[in-house]
């Protein structure tokens, strides 16, 4: 094989990517390919695949901090394989070498023998559409995939620039989503692995960490859901600024949670912030450190956009599908903002009723129950006629995974 230079790629699978494929829709296409393919799927293998009548075979070099991980071609072959070539793609799939082994092998015969059904190897038939373009000087791919009658679409960034493949990512805003190799996606989409998904709430007082799981229904399941204190806001109130202490309380609670996300294989990691970090003159400067720490950008949201995904917690925590969220305690005395403002806040005693609007916890639309905002609505509640009288958007906020 001639010389090739390695690339870091990034990955991720799912059937919707959404403003990643508004904004790739407004780029003209460099290229659109179709392949049929075969994968060969083992538990630690490599990406180990038959395209073009040719066994080609790619391993994992590295990982680096950003989960970005560099592929490097190391065999492309036609048949019949000879057995020292067979016993390359073996090795690749890390399993064993049998002996005595054939001087050749057709692709028939090698996968006969090695990847019948019930055995170590997986083969599986993979048809996929590809369209390229280009991100910020990266190569960029939306790809309609069906393997063994699976649907299911991927979209992928790769360069030989690590850091102009994280910045794609992010103009692409999909900064949240975690990178998933292509033997990774296809073993999970044919063996039905439920998608999990990881929200993070950087509050005030403490953060929130909640992972929901999503089965081939529909149906969601929870995986963990805690809090950590961490008094991120310790001394906010006196000097207007998110202290060095708090703020490492604060990033390492965070990155053990993103360790624990990953261990649990999400497809994405939400991340929000509220009030301690809308109020701090620093808030920028925290949310990047934190992001140098763990990966992970923090999305600083206005109060009305707490409030919005406060209700929508409440509501589908509550499996309510039509009517009004309403207290039983009489109506209290409370100041409500000017329409466009921040609302106020009254204590868990007032009485509110909120239309019920948002949709349910089936809808396809919403990645997942935001239940750490929940908390947040059993303690608070919005007061402002925009959060009360109006009925909300029928879509779950911008930031969270499809």
């Amino acid at each position: 094989m001639a010389e090739i230079t390695p690339r870091w790629e990034w990955r991720s699978f799912g059937l919707r990517f959404g403003g990643a494929e508004e904004r790739l829709a407004r780029l003209a296409p460099s290229g659109v390919q179709e392949s049929d393919e075969i994968y060969l799927l083992s538990r630690a293998g490599e990406n180990v695949k038959v395209r073009d009548a040719l066994m080609d075979i790619k391993v994992l070099r590295e990982v680096n901090a950003d989960g970005l991980e560099q592929w490097t071609p190391v065999m492309k072959a036609g048949f019949p394989l000879q057995a020292a070539e067979a016993a390359k793609v073996l090795e690749a799939l890390k399993l064993p070498i049998p002996t005595p082994v054939r001087a050749s092998y057709t692709l028939d015969e090698f996968i006969e023998q090695f990847a019948a059904p019930g055995g170590a190897i997986r083969a599986v038939q993979v048809h996929k559409r590809r369209t390229r373009y280009t991100v910020g000087g990266c190569m960029a791919e939306l790809s309609e995939v069906v393997a063994n009658g699976k649907p299911t679409r991927t979209i992928a960034v790769e360069s030989e620039n690590a850091a102009g493949v994280m910045r794609a990512v992010r103009e692409l805003g999909l900064g949240g989503y975690t990178n998933t190799s292509y033997p990774r996606g296809l073993a999970s989409l044919i063996d039905d692995e439920p998608v999990r998904y990881a929200v993070i709430d950087a509050g005030t007082n403490s953060i929130k960490f909640h992972i929901g799981e999503r089965d081939v229904n529909g149906t969601w399941r929870t995986i963990v859901d805690r809090a950590e204190m961490t008094r991120l806001g310790e001394g906010l109130a006196q000097g207007g600024v998110i202290i060095d202490a708090a703020l490492e309380r604060t990033a390492a609670a965070i990155a053990a949670m993103v360790d624990e996300a990953k261990r649990h294989g999400v497809r994405a990691i939400a991340a929000v912030g509220t009030a301690g970090l809308r109020i701090a003159s620093n808030g920028n400067e925290v949310v990047a450190a934190i992001q140098a720490r763990t990966g992970v950008h923090i999305e600083v949201i206005p109060g009305e956009e707490e409030s919005r995904l406060a209700y929508v917690a409440a509501k589908a925590g509550l499996g309510l599908k039509q009517g009004s969220l309403a207290s039983s305690t009489p109506v209290a005395a409370v100041p409500s903002s000017p329409s466009g403002t921040t609302p106020s806040w009254t204590s868990a005693s007032a009485s509110m009723s909120v239309p019920c609007a948002t949709p349910n916890a089936s809808d396809s639309t919403a990645p997942f129950r935001p239940r750490c905002c929940a908390r947040r609505w059993r303690r608070l509640r919005p007061t402002s006629r925009a959060s009360t009288g109006a009925r909300f958007p029928t879509r779950w906020s911008r930031w969270a995974a499809r």
